[in-house]
């Protein structure tokens, strides 16, 4: 029969005195870490107090709004407004997930999906590959290097809505820049906009040339973190470019591609400026995205119809969340696995 000496029978005794301790009352000690929390960084919460208030108005309150209408039959002949001196109620009224069975199970809502989702994938993939060649180009010790940073960098330092007109302008059938190349050479105009298939292939170069400079900075800086001890052990036991490139380089950057890739992603999908600069969605429907859908719908359609409007946000919404989760879990994993 073992027998404790007296060192662990003080250890076990003020182990037990503590175990009592927090069984009596796990609550009061948590308050008092509050109570000093909220004394000695008050300033702190202070603020961060009017942010927090600017946000819950600026976001928190739309986002409510859009949701409750969205369960709503709202449009622009049964919502309040006023005529003059008159004031004229709403009338509108709730009717449920009604418009979320109509949006889901129509064939608008799949086709337009389909195709954001296609424009999505198709622009992070491009943007991704494109910049994080140009990085490892600029990362290297190469003449005029800054000169070619500052190129690259353009498109992000001039305003999305002139790139995306002077893109028009390049784009334009008759007059255009790029036809005007092409018929020097003896091919005919390309119908840019005007043709569903090059319109699409159109609004994803204009995205791809905005969305390369923010990606080429973030691996670049990425790259630049990695030790470069790393790449000359790795040539010393005989490694080759790719495999140094493989086992170095994208493991490094793993951090950096997972925030650029799901910010890419998010900002990709919710891509408005350039569709409806570019081709309002058009020609026909060819380039509509879900989110030039719904301000479609609040805008450009009579009546105005803000439930649908609402309906299809909440949608975006949810869409990209489970995106975000299914994402960071996948990822995780992977990480578990590595």
């Amino acid at each position: 029969m073992a027998v404790d000496t007296p060192s662990q029978s003080v250890v076990k005794a003020a182990g037990d005195s503590v175990a009592r301790g927090r069984s009596r009352g796990t609550g009061k000690p948590r308050r008092a870490a509050k109570k000093r929390s909220l004394s000695t960084h008050w300033y702190a919460w202070a603020m961060v107090a009017p942010v927090t208030v600017v946000i819950a108005v600026i976001i928190g309150y739309p986002l409510v709004r859009g949701v409750y209408l969205s369960l709503t039959n709202a449009n622009e002949r049964n919502v309040a407004r006023s005529i003059g001196v008159n004031e004229i109620p709403a009338t509108y009224e709730f009717v449920g997930l009604d418009n979320y069975a109509d949006a889901i199970t129509g064939s608008q809502f799949l086709a337009t999906l389909g195709w954001t989702i296609l424009w999505t994938v198709s622009c992070v993939a491009i943007t991704f590959v494109l910049g994080l060649s140009l990085a490892n180009v600029l990362n290297r010790r190469i003449a005029g290097r800054s000169v070619y940073r500052m190129l690259l960098i353009l498109p992000w330092a001039v305003p999305g809505f002139v790139s995306v007109f002077a893109w028009r302008f390049l784009y334009n059938q008759d007059n255009g820049l790029l036809n005007q190349i092409l018929a020097g050479g003896g091919i005919d105009a390309v119908p840019w906009l005007n043709d569903p298939t090059w319109a699409k292939f159109s609004v994803i170069l204009v995205n791809v040339w905005l969305g390369i400079p923010f990606m080429m900075v973030a691996l670049l800086g990425g790259l630049q973190s990695i030790p470069g001890e790393l790449y000359e052990a790795a040539e010393m036991d005989g490694a080759n470019a790719w495999q140094r490139f493989r086992h170095i380089t994208m493991p490094g950057l793993s951090s950096v591609s997972t925030t650029v890739i799901l910010l890419s992603t998010i900002w990709t999908f919710n891509m408005f400026p350039v569709i409806f600069l570019l081709t309002r969605g058009g020609p026909g429907e060819a380039t509509q995205i879900l989110v030039t859908q719904a301000y479609k719908f609040s805008f450009e359609i009579s009546p105005r119809d803000f439930a649908q409007s609402s309906t299809w946000g909440v949608l975006i919404l949810v869409l990209l969340m489970i995106f975000a989760a299914i994402y960071q879990r996948v990822l995780r994993k992977q990480g578990e696995v590595w």
